[in-house]
């Protein structure tokens, strides 16, 4: 699913899409020069490259000293490239875009917080009306969307502008539901409230819109966009502000490995062989029910373990992967279901034994079939993104190698 903001207008969104045009958002890991440098396989890199100069150098020279002052100067020029991408310098604009823009996704948690809480569509006490209280919590939203959107045009924070970008396309997609409450997108993706047609407005539309319990919701999306971009690790230096990605939430192998556990369920779900139909005691042909419904559990279990182990990941390979498997599980409620599988408003899964085993299971297997196979496939990257860490993140290996390994079955899915 591509990311693109369509207002009926040629607005040109390269300074929040740029990062995004090499084949999705996983190449903002792969091109990150800043995480390499954290790592150390940048210096490694750049070792390697003039270690060969220098030996090249040191077969053409006949003089020792000539060398040795080579290799100084060489040594020199490297700590000085070195120097220059760990402390990049960047305007004053630069700086204060940075600053309003981590500002701002956290204002803007706020903002869609209360959109989402029940209390804001309830009269109150004292007299202040539901549809008031609406309008007050509205115009706080828009107000920090936009300058969350102005911020994220002057600034250098990739790992937090590629999420602006999707809130945006998001907001896109959302456009007509919220043209009716009265929210509208102008010629720049930025919003505007119309106060008196939200006060008329049916409030429900609005609490549907912006709802918690339904993880697919336009609130619900945008409020996870501003978790990823809020919880991507950045520093501050005298010269502004630069994203590096640590990987501190991703040590912790048991993401991997419920990702691991569930990308293999997954795959058993999808396969004709759980299907095989086996003799029971009377002589009749049956399916195993035990094995097929052991299996199902397990899909469930660690789907839960994944998701409350990786969820708070910073690095965007697993955020992205996690996202597009809530889509697929969201797209596959209902039936899902029918099988005595059910999805909550946090997005975990929990099984009907009873249900799961009166079904029949030439249905299972059907919506397994497609379903399974394609859970299976993301939770593969939320294991390979989660165990590699930094090299996957950054594009280096350790010996100093370039890296694009996972890229392009990743490019495609967000």
């Amino acid at each position: 699913m591509g990311i693109g903001i369509d207002v009926g207008t040629n607005k040109d969104y390269s300074y929040l899409f740029q990062s995004l045009s090499s084949g999705g958002m996983g190449n903002l890991n792969f091109l990150s020069d800043y995480a390499s440098l954290k790592n150390g396989s940048y210096g490694k890199l750049m070792k390697t490259y003039y270690n060969k100069v220098q030996n090249s150098s040191t077969e053409e020279s006949s003089s020792s000293s000539s060398n040795s002052s080579k290799s100084s100067s060489k040594s020199s020029v490297l700590d000085k490239i070195i120097d220059a991408q760990m402390h990049p310098k960047v305007s004053k604009d630069v700086q204060e875009a940075n600053a309003n823009l981590v500002t701002g996704l956290s204002n803007m948690r706020s903002s869609v917080s209360a959109l989402q809480s029940d209390k804001t569509y309830t009269d109150t006490a004292n007299g202040q009306s539901a549809a008031s209280k609406v309008v007050s919590a509205m115009k706080d939203y828009v107000a920090d969307y936009n300058n969350v959107v102005n911020a994220a045009r002057g600034s250098t924070m990739t790992n937090k502008t590629a999420y602006v970008a999707n809130m945006m396309s998001s907001t896109a997609a959302n456009a007509d539901k919220l043209s009716e409450i009265g929210v509208t997108i102008n010629s720049s993706g930025l919003l505007q409230v119309n106060e008196e047609k939200l006060k008329s407005a049916d409030l429900s539309k609005v609490q549907e819109l912006f709802s918690a319990n339904d993880i697919m919701s336009y609130g619900s999306v945008v409020s996870s966009r501003l978790q990823f971009a809020g919880a991507t690790a950045s520093t501050s230096t005298s010269t502004g502000s630069t994203n590096t990605v640590t990987g501190s939430t991703d040590t912790n192998n048991t993401a991997g490995s419920s990702a691991a556990a569930l990308k293999d369920a997954g795959r058993a779900l999808a396969s004709e062989e759980l299907y095989k139909k086996i003799t029971d005691k009377d002589g009749n042909e049956t399916y195993d029910i035990d094995k097929i419904f052991a299996t199902a559990k397990s899909f469930v279990s660690n789907y839960n373990s994944m998701f409350d182990k990786a969820e708070s990941s910073s690095n965007s390979g697993v955020v992205a992967n996690l996202s597009y498997i809530r889509e697929k599980t969201a797209n596959s409620a209902d039936l899902l279901k029918q099988l005595g599988i059910s999805v909550d408003g946090k997005g975990r899964m929990k099984i009907d034994e009873d249900t799961f085993k009166k079904s029949d299971m030439s249905k299972v297997q059907e919506v397994f079939e497609e379903y399974g196979s394609s859970v299976a496939t993301n939770a593969s990257l939320v294991d390979y993104y989660t165990t590699t860490q930094a090299n996957a993140a950054s594009g280096y290996t350790a010996s100093g190698t370039y890296n694009v390994q996972g890229s392009s079955r990743y490019a495609d899915a967000f």
